[in-house]
């Protein structure tokens, strides 16, 4: 995502401490407190300018989210569409998605959203993707016990590679979309990726995919 350098974006994030946190370490384990309640947590790692996240805040008040987003410039964009819908169940975080194990505490969240992420289509870059297993044995980390990952892009091959990534980990695959927007599914919040994507036509691909429940 090419967005241009936004100078000031960061001071704006550090006063809006409402909806930013920027020191999520310091809740690890505490999220209830910051969000005042008990009700789920979801988290998307990658939030970009925070449309989905949104979308989905709006229509499921009962739920807490976490939108991740490491460019501070995207952020500052994800901030605003918050900021303007004033919606209490969203916090955003302006850091690396790879670190979720140090701002969750184990089984803290219920679910993980990853939307249409870097492809990292060379194979020895492989490591990179955010399906890969090591990734996976982190969000297995911090999510409750059968927790679900729900994740959508529009690169074939990425997802051919995260669902055999996620079937290797020993996950079981519930849902497969092999073209989504043709497809009975109910409730899609789009990314502003999404929307583009299929608008040029492209398929859209979603699998919703759970860790094994822990005896």
């Amino acid at each position: 995502m090419r967005v241009r350098n936004k100078p000031w974006a960061a001071e704006k994030l550090a006063e809006s401490t409402r909806y930013v946190v920027m020191e999520p370490a310091e809740w690890k384990g505490k999220w209830e407190e910051r969000f005042g309640n008990d009700h789920p947590i979801h988290v998307e790692i990658g939030s970009g300018k925070g449309q989905f996240i949104v979308g989905m805040a709006k229509m499921h008040p009962e739920i807490n989210y976490i939108g991740i987003e490491r460019q501070t410039s995207v952020a500052v964009m994800a901030l605003d569409k918050i900021v303007e819908a004033d919606l209490p169940n969203v916090q955003l975080l302006n850091t690396d998605g790879e670190n979720v194990a140090d701002f969750f505490a184990d089984g803290e969240v219920d679910r993980v959203y990853l939307n249409f992420s870097d492809p990292w289509p060379k194979s020895k870059h492989d490591k990179r993707r955010l399906t890969h297993a090591n990734f996976l044995k982190n969000y297995e980390q911090i999510l409750v016990a059968g927790g679900e990952i729900h994740f959508k892009t529009d690169n074939q091959g990425l997802f051919e590679y995260s669902l055999a990534s996620f079937s290797q980990y020993g996950m079981t695959l519930l849902e497969v979309w092999l073209d989504l927007h043709n497809s009975d599914f109910e409730g899609n919040v789009m990314t502003e990726y999404e929307e583009k994507f299929s608008s040029r036509g492209s398929r859209i691909y979603r699998v919703e995919a759970a860790f094994p429940k822990k005896a």
